[in-house]
């Protein structure tokens, strides 16, 4: 039993296998193992607006109007941001914008530059 890896759901370490399941005796949970380890690699995947996979050092375009906090300055949509690093947060890219600076973007507010 000990094995296994605690279940998702609660944490309880005392999982144990049913056919291709593991299986939860505190909360009854069951899932795959290897689809649980597919579905972790895939949530560590930073995406744009239209689900293409970012990846650092890509150029990326703004598409809306995005208010810089505590600035009256505006990032305009259709503004080019080169060479993107994805780093983890609520703000996935750290860029640099001329005319503003140093800023950090959500990745659901832009896509992916050819």
């Amino acid at each position: 039993m000990g094995d296994h890896p605690n279940c998702p759901k609660c944490d309880c370490e005392h999982c144990y296998p049913d056919r291709d399941l593991l299986v939860c005796p505190m909360c009854a949970h069951e899932w795959n193992q290897q689809e649980n380890a597919q579905e972790a690699v895939e949530d560590d995947l930073v995406k744009d607006a239209n689900g293409n996979v970012l990846s650092d050092g890509d150029t990326v375009i703004v598409i809306k109007d995005l208010k810089v906090k505590g600035s009256s300055a505006v990032v305009k949509g259709g503004t080019k941001v080169k060479g993107i690093r994805l780093v983890d947060g609520d703000h996935d890219i750290d860029c640099k914008i001329k005319g503003i600076g140093a800023m950090q973007l959500k990745s659901q507010f832009v896509k992916k530059s050819n």
